[in-house]
C-alpha cells in the first residue's frame, strides 16, 4: 500500500519460488510467479529498513543479529512450509494454514506499527 515498500529475502534461498506458495497466494488472487527467491546480502545495508520481520522459526538464528539501518527486529515464528511433509493434500493445506497465520498476524499488527 502506501505505507511500506516490502522486501523479502531468506537466510538460504532456494533455486525458484515453491510452487504450492505461488498456487495458494493465486488462490487469493496475489501472483507471485513471477518473483524470485533472494539471499539476506541482496538488501544487508543498501538502505534503511523500519521492520525486519523473521517469519520462519530457524530464521531468527540463521539471521544477521546486525542489520544495518533496522529501527525494529520482530520475530514472527511460522512453519516453513517448504519443509512439511505427508500427503500432497496434506502440504497444501499447509502451505494454505501458513499463509492464512502470516495474513492474520499482519492484520493485527498493521494497526500498530
Amino acid at each position: 500500500g502506501d505505507r511500506f515498500d516490502v522486501y523479502s529475502a531468506g537466510t538460504d534461498p532456494a533455486e525458484r519460488v515453491h510452487p504450492l506458495a505461488v498456487r495458494v497466494m493465486g488462490e487469493l488472487g496475489i501472483d507471485i510467479s513471477s518473483q524470485r527467491p533472494k539471499g539476506v546480502k541482496e538488501y544487508l545495508g543498501k538502505f534503511p529498513i523500519r521492520y525486519l520481520i523473521i517469519v520462519c522459526g530457524g530464521a531468527d538464528e540463521a539471521c544477521p543479529r546486525i542489520f544495518p539501518g533496522v529501527l525494529h527486529r520482530v520475530f514472527w515464528p511460522f512453519d516453513d512450509p517448504a519443509k512439511l511433509q505427508g500427503s500432497d493434500e496434506e502440504v497444501l493445506k499447509g502451505f494454505r494454514r501458513v499463509r492464512d497465520e502470516i495474513q492474520q498476524r499482519l492484520s493485527d499488527w498493521l494497526p500498530t506499527a
